[in-house]
């Protein structure tokens, strides 16, 4: 079976920023032709595979 489908996105996690913040942030990424979701998304992944990392020492 495909690794996309199994990976499917069906969950949200709402949070609550400044709208300055937001609005840099989502600039930001418009520049480096990314989006915010895409970026959270590997900000997430990452911290998660550190932490396991950290843990399993």
């Amino acid at each position: 079976m495909d690794k996309k489908k199994n990976k499917k996105k069906n969950s949200q996690l709402i949070i609550r920023i400044n709208d300055q913040e937001r609005a840099d942030f989502i600039h930001l990424c418009e520049e480096l032709d990314t989006t915010a979701a895409r970026e959270i998304r590997r900000f997430i992944k990452e911290f998660t595979e550190e932490q396991k990392a950290k843990s399993s020492d």
